[in-house]
């Protein structure tokens, strides 16, 4: 690897972390929002989680396993293995968003909705956190895509890895975000 190219690869780490810091200040702002509208007489202190958001944390946990694993048969030139682990991942990824929905269903089940009369400001920020990260995730998933089929082209290997490493780090902070999220409403009443 050239100078240049080492210095390029440096870059593009730097602006993932521009990236990342970013999200972690826009959630930061959202949680220090929701603490402090935490004091309203309307907030719910009753409000059950749903239970649908505790197997998606499970499934986002089990996806970033996959990755990590998917990176390790990378390192050991196992392509075959880091393809079928990185369509795991996304399989799991659609299984998590599938569970936020299903999430969405429970919270509409206890009578509370996004907007209108049956709202409630802190279902309103559970909604935001979740499809804001959801959005998060999608983008996620296209990243998993490209990953994918980049190595369908055979364009990594052990030594050529910026691509997929910048993948798995995004990935990774997309989970430690949604773990960070759901203990945060689980446990801040």
């Amino acid at each position: 690897m050239d100078e240049l190219e080492i210095k390029h690869n440096k870059a593009k780490k730097m602006m993932l972390w521009g990236g990342m810091i970013s999200m972690s200040m826009t959630f930061a702002g959202l949680t220090s929002a929701y603490v402090v509208s935490s004091t309203r007489t309307d907030w719910l202190t009753k409000f059950e989680v749903p239970t649908a958001f505790a197997i998606s944390t499970l499934l986002i946990l089990l996806s970033s396993v996959t990755f990590f694993l998917a990176k390790k048969s990378l390192m050991v030139e196992n392509i075959k293995r880091a393809k079928t682990l990185i369509l795991t991942t996304f399989l799991l990824a659609v299984l998590f968003i599938y569970f936020q929905f299903t999430g969405f269903a429970e919270i509409i089940a206890q009578g509370y909705y996004f907007t209108g009369a049956e709202s409630s400001i802190t279902t309103s920020f559970l909604y935001v956190l979740v499809l804001l990260h959801l959005a998060h995730l999608f983008a996620g998933m296209v990243v998993l895509s490209v990953v994918y089929f980049r190595l369908l082209q055979g364009r990594y290997s052990a030594s050529h890895t910026l691509g997929f490493e910048l993948a798995h780090l995004f990935w990774h902070f997309l989970d430690v975000l949604w773990i960070y999220l759901y203990l945060f409403v689980l446990l801040y009443r």
